[in-house]
């Protein structure tokens, strides 16, 4: 009997020093905290170098399961003490340039803290955001000067704060062929057609080398077929294409052998485009592209925001409107998301005034109308101050069959 209740007791003490054990350990062991805490605290975070942001080390689903929904209003405190204060917590990429976020956008392995279209988050701090964040919030925003070795605790301050935002801009697209119409639709290839460009002289679409959405083997076969002879490719490097040819689902033979016999040139770019470094990749992009002969492909993952933007720069540099960059710009939009402005005309308007017209502000100036203004004239001074010479623009119109 003694024998006994000295065990029943030894189990009790290993019951509970198992116990104090799993509560110590519990922070360490997931970066999502305690399950339904509304909240992550000493969170593991990790430099997203690509775009510039701070994953944090929790998926998706995890930090969802925490009681945090899409639309709330979140702070964001990291060890170094650099904090941001009731940021949205979007799945897209939905406040202004410049503006930070919490976001989930699918296909992301973590959720990401990051300024949209600004300055990497991660880099050497200035200003913290929490000295003087409502005097100029943009400028306070730009770097919180993180390390590996810091931590992040996230907290929910309202929830549905940012609602209607997020339902008026959420919106998604499938990677299932057979759900589209055609196979430009689904790679979203096309040629471009703007301004004084000529027929069949560049060509714009998802990219034919990265196959996370389905896509890569379209775009080969499709820019085989139009006779593809360059690529500027606009957001990879050398590291992750040769990430992309060690796949088993890489199938793209045409793109290999214009990598192979260096006609691809990679550039990199994040999506900060009003950067200088930004411009600095796309002059050099450029620059490389009158030393080939078309016609010329131009991409980035999906052919959508990065693509746009170049784009719409060489659109606007051959001569075109403003109405028929809009009209480019959209296609990917109806391709992607079946969004026309006929179909719906509120998100199509929502998405040219958010996405679009502070692109083309970009090189047009903040002061300038961006409908009325010699959008060419725009181009080419932008492409002036960041060091490119007018002989190399004039071979760049030149390449396109624009002079």
């Amino acid at each position: 009997m003694n024998q006994m209740i000295q065990r029943k007791r030894f189990g009790i003490r290993a019951g509970a020093l198992l116990l104090v054990l799993l509560m110590l350990a519990g922070p360490v062991l997931s970066g999502c905290g305690k399950g339904g805490a509304k909240g992550i605290e000493n969170g593991k975070i990790m430099h997203e170098e690509e775009f510039g942001g701070v994953y944090v080390d929790c998926t998706i689903d995890d930090f969802n399961a925490l009681g945090f929904q899409y639309g709330d209003s979140v702070s964001v405190k990291f060890s170094n003490g650099y904090e941001l204060k009731e940021i949205p917590y979007y799945n897209g990429y939905y406040t202004a340039n410049g503006e930070p976020l919490l976001v989930a956008y699918p296909g992301y392995p973590y959720i990401k803290v990051c300024i949209n279209n600004g300055d990497d988050l991660w880099q050497e701090a200035g200003l913290k955001a929490s000295d003087n964040q409502e005097e100029k919030p943009q400028k306070l925003w730009a770097t919180a000067g993180l390390e590996e070795h810091d931590t992040v605790e996230i907290k929910l301050v309202k929830s549905g704060k940012y609602k209607d935002i997020q339902e008026a801009r959420d919106i998604h697209y499938k990677d299932e062929r057979e759900l589209f119409p055609s196979d430009e639709a689904f790679a979203n290839f096309r040629a471009v057609k703007a301004g004084k460009i000529g027929e069949n002289r560049l060509f714009r679409s998802a990219s034919p080398c990265d196959n996370q959405h389905n896509r890569a083997p379209y775009v080969d076969s499709l820019m085989k077929e139009a006779g593809v002879r360059f690529i500027l490719n606009l957001s990879d490097t050398p590291t992750k294409i040769q990430g992309y040819l060690e796949k088993e689902d890489f199938n793209s033979p045409y793109f290999l052998s214009l990598y192979e016999s260096d006609n691809v040139v990679l550039i990199g770019l994040n999506m900060n485009y009003g950067s200088d470094a930004f411009r600095e990749k796309v002059i050099n992009g450029f620059t490389e592209m009158t030393e080939y002969e078309g016609p010329y492909l131009t991409h980035c993952t999906e052919g959508k925001d990065r693509t746009g933007f170049v784009c719409m720069l060489l659109e606007a540099l051959c001569g075109a409107s403003y109405e028929e960059i809009v009209d480019d710009y959209m296609i990917t939009y109806d391709n992607y998301y079946q969004i026309t402005e006929k179909k719906d005309g509120a998100k199509y308007k929502v998405i040219v005034e958010n996405l679009l017209n502070p692109m083309i502000q970009t090189i047009a100036g903040a002061d300038a109308d961006i409908k009325k203004a010699d959008l060419s004239a725009c181009a080419e001074s932008y492409l002036k101050a960041g060091g490119m010479s007018e002989e190399k623009i004039a071979a760049l119109k030149q390449a396109l069959g624009a002079e």
